[in-house]
């Protein structure tokens, strides 16, 4: 994967710039009436949905935490919250998600949100040469090395993802 220069690009490409991180952009037309912006973005792309990843922010004993798990599979809420420390964690209201990740839902990236947070990603990320997460808009993501996700948003790899 080559670096890709954008100019004007979005908070999450600018981050991958900024940190010198090999990427590839992923564009898909986005359908507005699609049910799963993540498996989408798969099918779109032809890529496996276990690639895939989808970032969704929980609140974890009152603090908000970015989850990363694969699109073909849920996010296990206490798993993620024993990851972080917690004791009990509960989906994020979507306004406050956006509000802290400056992005809307469906186009949350994990990378150049507005306030870092603490984050884990999935640990079957880890298994794969490249994943793909939101690019920071609906129908565009970046495909990128897992250890260079983790490194970037100072994430912890954990199982914290299920089968869906």
């Amino acid at each position: 994967m080559a670096r890709r220069k954008e100019s004007g690009g979005t908070p999450a490409t600018v981050a991958l710039e900024r940190a010198g991180v090999p990427f590839a952009l992923r564009a898909y037309e986005h359908d507005p009436a699609a049910a799963s912006y993540g498996l989408e973005a798969a099918h779109a792309l032809g890529v496996e949905p276990e690639r895939v990843l989808k970032t969704l922010l929980a609140e974890v004993d009152g603090r908000l935490v970015v989850a990363v798990v694969p699109v073909s599979g849920q996010l296990d809420l206490k798993a993620l919250a024993a990851a972080v420390g917690g004791k009990r964690a509960v989906m994020a209201d979507p306004a406050a998600a956006e509000r802290s990740s400056g992005y809307v839902v469906g186009g949350i990236s994990p990378l150049g949100q507005r306030r870092a947070l603490p984050t884990v990603v999935d640990a079957s990320a880890l298994g794969h040469e490249t994943v793909l997460v939101s690019g920071g808009r609906r129908g565009l993501d970046v495909e990128l090395a897992p250890a260079d996700l983790v490194r970037l948003t100072r994430a912890v790899a954990a199982p914290v993802g299920r089968p869906g």
